[in-house]
């Protein structure tokens, strides 16, 4: 069985059923309380730890008075600016006395689906996670409509770990695991300790039940489990309303856990080796050497480029003899690409007539 503290970067997922009072509409002080202490335990331990948080909208209906039925669009994005407001206040107040520094990030559905806006939050995220800090991310209600939606956060929460390279996932949820059918409904339903495969038949099993403030039900869980894991990372799903969640599941509380049969580094590396590419680069030999040895592609190496492509597109990496040597996400066109090749970073800015990032492909982009 896992462990928390073997991981290197977790992703915890927080439904709005655990952060607020259903009756009353208030934040669980005492709760979030708790989990602050577990985060900090967890950053005792060297572990990198993201917050995927709801609750926006369940705390700004509580403020604006709004019925606890399914809200108009408008009104969900109005409850959302008054709740994130709230939300990110009580993240730093309970983290703060453990000297966790926090950060909001609010996303939407075309930040990943865009590998340009992909690649801005990644890098973002792992300035934030170099630096100590604790993202809180959530879905950036008061813009996203339909169509630009995750629409639950268990998805957003695998969405964030393939990101950042999560090697786990933590699903806070109401209910301790995932059944062979629905608990309250079904007597001689059973839970799974652990889970290696989702097969036709697990999907089968799982229903669409949800509380009264969250959205998500069994089936986005697994949703998000299928993403989590074809991307290298563990996840588990279980009962989050206790006091102090994350200490109960290391020491044994109930649970069922998705395994990966890869690690996250080498799926990201097979994921970018299949993409088409859309142009080409050649270095060389010393930016061959370079990139043979783990490090980025710097402008200073490349020789010449070909293609048209965006940033956030795969390129092919071309060493000084033209044999393939890799494939890597650009962090530039290929026009900026073009006229920096051969540059020292420190000149990218006046080649360029604005600031730039120092490397055209970082290692972490990169699948030799």
């Amino acid at each position: 069985m896992a462990t928390l503290t073997s991981a290197k970067r977790l992703v915890v997922k927080i439904g709005s059923a655990l952060l607020v009072d259903r009756d009353t509409g208030l934040l669980r002080s005492d709760w979030l309380k708790s989990l602050a202490q577990d985060v900090a335990w967890l950053k005792g331990q060297g572990t990198d730890v993201i917050l995927v948080s709801s609750g926006s909208i369940a705390l700004g209906r509580g403020v604006l008075s709004l019925p606890m039925a399914t809200l108009p669009l408008e009104q969900s994005q109005a409850a959302a600016a008054v709740g994130q407001i709230r939300l990110a206040r009580a993240y730093e107040e309970v983290l703060a006395p453990h000297n966790i520094t926090t950060a909001q990030v609010l996303v939407t559905l075309e930040d990943s689906a865009d590998r340009r806006r992909y690649l801005n939050s990644r890098a973002t995220l792992e300035t934030l996670l170099g630096l100590g800090v604790v993202p809180i991310v959530n879905e950036n209600d008061t813009v996203a409509t339909d169509e630009i939606r995750y629409g639950d956060n268990d998805r957003l929460a695998a969405q964030i770990a393939v990101t950042v390279g999560a090697d786990q996932l933590i699903l806070l949820s109401d209910v301790d695991g995932f059944y062979t059918g629905n608990p309250t409904e079904v007597s001689s339903a059973t839970r799974y300790d652990v889970i290696e495969q989702i097969t036709p038949e697990i999907e089968e099993m799982a229903g669409d039940a949800g509380s009264g403030l969250s959205k998500g039900g069994m089936k986005t869980k697994l949703l998000a489990a299928k993403m989590a894991t074809a991307a290298g990372c563990d996840m588990a799903i279980t009962e989050g309303s206790t006091l102090n969640p994350l200490k109960m599941l290391e020491n044994g509380a109930n649970c069922t856990w998705f395994t990966a049969t890869v690690d996250p580094h080498a799926a990201r590396k097979r994921w970018i080796s299949a993409m088409k590419p859309r142009g080409e680069i050649v270095v060389d030999a010393g930016a061959a050497k370079a990139l043979g040895n783990g490090k980025s592609l710097l402008p200073a190496g490349i020789v010449e480029v070909t293609g048209d492509f965006g940033r956030g597109d795969p390129v092919a990496i071309i060493d000084p003899q033209a044999r393939r040597l890799a494939q890597g996400l650009s962090r530039y066109t290929a026009q900026e690409a073009d006229a920096i090749k051969g540059r020292k970073s420190s000149e990218i800015e006046a080649t360029l007539g604005y600031p730039g990032r120092a490397v055209l492909i970082h290692r972490d982009d990169l699948a030799l």
